[in-house]
């Protein structure tokens, strides 16, 4: 691994137990980035416009998002996401347990990045959080990096 880069990764996610596997995947893959969590749409939205609590928010390089959430769904954030001039740059690696075509053809619609679907095992959510981050930090380049 690069150890120059390090991101700033934010994780949309209302499951207690996705956002651990998530923070775990990333320590055992011992990954540096820096991950800030929210758990609903909303708070992502004001997350990423750096309003309310989240004024000195970092202005993330990657955004893991789940479609499932409370207030406003991720496919509702991920709309808002690209339609934003200011936010569109930033690549949103759609990360839900929906396996439906719909859903996996709405968010390509909506300009998501990639779209993968959680596993149940986890080893295997070690894996792809690992694959995701390993694409992200040292195969593709990112705005401003």
């Amino acid at each position: 691994m690069n150890d120059t880069k390090v991101i700033d990764v934010l994780l949309v996610e209302d499951d207690p137990g996705d956002v651990l596997m998530t923070r775990e995947a990333f320590a055992d893959n011992k990954v540096r980035n820096r991950l800030s969590v929210v758990a609903d749409g909303a708070a992502a939205l004001d997350f990423l416009r750096k309003t309310g609590e989240h004024a000195e928010a970092p202005t993330p390089d990657l955004i893991l998002l789940d479609l499932n959430l409370p207030k406003m769904d991720g496919r509702e954030v991920l709309e808002a996401i690209k339609s934003d001039a200011t936010l569109r740059h930033i690549p949103v690696v759609v990360l839900t347990t929906s396996e439906a075509e719909e859903d996996v053809v709405r968010s390509y619609a909506l300009h998501a990045n990639a779209y993968v679907t959680k596993p149940v095992d986890f080893d295997r959510f070690i894996e792809v959080v690992r694959h995701i981050d390993e694409f992200f930090v040292e195969v593709v380049r990112l705005p401003g990096r």
